[in-house]
């Protein structure tokens, strides 16, 4: 399977460590830069489907991919 959305991302050549932080206050750098990101809702699906665990993904810290899951569990 092909993952050309990694190509297009605006985290390519940016410390990996930013979008790992040790909070989720200390994920606002990452959130930032997932924000003007063109492939942002490819990569969050792709977190949520393959249950990323840690990292900011799309914009979401793992807390709030967790809650993203529930919320589509209860809608489904």
């Amino acid at each position: 399977m092909t993952q050309s959305w990694r190509d297009k991302g605006a985290c390519r050549g940016i410390d990996p460590d930013v979008f790992y932080p040790v909070t989720d206050e200390d994920a606002e750098e990452a959130k930032g830069i997932c924000a003007v990101c063109a492939v942002r809702q490819a990569c969050l699906e792709h977190a949520l489907s393959a249950r990323e665990k840690e990292g900011v993904w799309g914009g979401a810290t793992e807390r709030e991919r967790r809650r993203i899951i529930r919320q589509r569990r209860r809608t489904a």
